[in-house]
């Protein structure tokens, strides 16, 4: 594999499949700016490519992604957080990206294994498919936070709403097979085969007819948009934007209200 922008984010092609592999294993893939900057422009780079018909995301490492990289900076460092700057932030870094992944158009598949935290949906949820490794966990514990979810809110697609309200109120994290049960992934495999099952099931899709399938996935993503999916979530991305804005009336800091809380929730349920 080759490396691009210092290695946090890694590419590869072979067969017609992209690999593109999170690359910070030491901080269980946590997503800083300058990663989510090179793996926006490897999906494009994917998108771009003739010889590209399937694209798989993965992460290097034992955990998929523990979400954004909340470690950065000075907590003592004194600083003027406007709503303005937040939302034009996450706008860019968060929700353009994760819509731009979803609509790129050929088909792509998370290959999920380890925790899969908050941020780290916006990752695997705009893909096509998700294969889990039997150790995966997915969770969105930012209500402890004080917020009431993660910027792109697929969470009542993915799960239903009834599932969507008890997850956001509680925390707790959706283990590999009662994702399965619930459809949000594909398939459920043993840890040590999640690469090559995931690559496995590229290979087949990549087969068929590329324009096929660029249709097959329009046809599927603008029935969800005719139901509404993208106008809902650009929607709630406000809402999450006043979480935001009372935090900072709280605390003076977006949404780190409550963040020492969040990472006892996480530690507690394991």
């Amino acid at each position: 594999m080759s490396n691009t922008d210092k290695a946090l984010v890694l590419y590869d092609v072979a067969d017609g499949v992209a690999t593109i592999s999170l690359n910070r294993p030491e901080v269980a893939n946590a997503q800083n700016p300058e990663l989510l900057h090179a793996l926006d422009g490897l999906w494009q780079r994917a998108a771009d490519d003739p010889e590209v018909k399937v694209i798989v995301l993965r992460g290097n490492g034992r955990h998929f992604s523990s979400g954004h990289d909340l470690s950065t900076g000075d907590p003592l460092t004194p600083r003027k957080f406007t709503v303005n700057e937040i939302y034009a932030t996450e706008a860019k870094q968060y929700l353009e990206y994760s819509l731009r992944w979803r609509n790129v158009p050929k088909p792509s598949i998370a290959s999920v294994q380890g925790a899969c935290i908050a941020g780290a949906l916006l990752l695997v949820w705009p893909c096509d498919l998700i294969v889990a490794a039997d150790d995966a966990k997915f969770s969105d514990p930012v209500v402890a936070m004080g917020i009431g979810g993660v910027e792109y809110h697929g969470h009542t697609w993915e799960l239903g709403p009834r599932l969507a309200k008890e997850i956001l109120f509680t925390g707790r994290a959706i283990r590999a097979d009662e994702a399965l049960r619930i459809g949000m992934v594909n398939r459920v495999v043993p840890a040590a085969d999640l690469d090559a099952s995931t690559r496995e099931l590229a290979l087949d899709i990549a087969a068929k007819d590329a324009f096929a399938l660029r249709m097959a996935k329009r046809a599927v993503n603008q029935t969800l948009d005719v139901q509404g999916f993208t106008t809902a979530v650009q929607a709630v991305f406000d809402i999450h934007q006043l979480g935001h804005g009372n935090a900072v009336t709280v605390s003076g800091l977006p949404v780190l209200v409550g963040l020492e809380g969040m990472k006892s929730e996480i530690a507690r349920r394991g």
